[in-house]
C-alpha cells in the first residue's frame, strides 16, 4: 500500500496554496497523484488527475485519487468548457508536442489555469550555455541526449505566449529551493509559475 501521507516538496506546497479551498481540480500530468491527493485531503478539493504512465496510474489508484489515462498530446475534447475551477499543469508543459494548444485547452476547460515549468533563463542555465554545454540542474536533471523535455522556455517566453493567446496572467513568480522569487525571477529562479485565465 502506498504511503498517502508522503510529503510534498516545498515547491509543490507553494503551488498548492494557489488553489482555492474546495475547488474542482483537473491535474494534467498528475504523476503519482501526490499533489491532487494533498488538495483533496488538506484543501477540500475534488477532481481528477490525467496521466499516461501505467506506474503512475497505479500509484494514483493506490492513493484513492481519481485518474484518467490519457495522452495529453491528443487534447482535452472529453471535457467541456469551464468544467473545472482550476486546471493544473505542473512540470507537464515542457513534455508536450502541442504545448500552445494544451495551454489554450487549459484555459478553456478551467476557469483558472496554473502552470509550472523549468525556467531556462535561470542564471546557472545561462552560465552553462555560455560555457558551451546544456545545463544539468535540480530542476533540469537530465543530460541533453536523454531528457524527456522537448521544450525549454523562460518566464518572459511564457508571458509572450500568454499574450499571443489572449490569456490574462493573474500572478507569476519563480520558485527556487522552496521559496517564492518575485524580484528578477527570470534570472533567479529555477522554476516558473503562472496563474492565468482567458482574457
Amino acid at each position: 500500500m502506498l504511503n498517502t501521507d508522503a510529503k510534498l516538496s516545498a515547491d509543490q506546497l507553494l503551488i498548492a496554496r494557489l488553489v482555492p479551498q474546495g475547488s474542482r481540480v483537473l491535474d494534467l500530468g498528475c504523476g503519482d497523484g501526490a499533489l491532487l491527493d494533498h488538495l483533496v485531503r488538506e484543501r477540500g478539493c475534488t477532481g481528477y488527475g490525467v496521466e499516461i504512465d501505467d506506474t503512475n496510474i497505479q500509484a494514483c489508484v493506490a492513493r484513492g485519487v481519481n485518474v484518467i489515462q490519457l495522452n495529453l498530446d491528443e487534447g482535452l475534447a472529453m471535457f467541456g468548457d469551464a468544467s473545472f475551477d482550476v486546471v493544473l499543469q505542473i512540470d507537464t508543459l515542457q513534455h508536450l508536442r502541442n504545448a500552445e494548444v494544451m495551454l489554450c485547452e487549459t484555459a478553456r476547460v478551467g476557469r483558472t489555469g496554473i502552470v509550472a515549468f523549468p525556467n531556462f533563463g535561470h542564471w546557472p542555465n545561462r552560465l552553462a550555455v555560455l560555457g558551451g554545454r546544456m545545463p544539468v540542474t535540480k530542476v533540469l536533471p537530465y543530460q541533453w541526449y536523454d531528457t524527456p523535455n522537448i521544450r525549454v522556455g523562460t518566464l518572459q517566453d511564457f508571458a509572450a505566449l500568454a499574450q499571443k493567446n489572449r490569456l490574462n496572467i493573474l500572478d507569476s513568480f519563480g520558485l527556487q529551493d522552496g521559496r517564492e522569487i518575485r524580484f528578477w525571477p527570470n534570472a533567479r529562479a529555477g522554476r516558473a509559475v503562472f496563474k492565468f485565465q482567458h482574457g
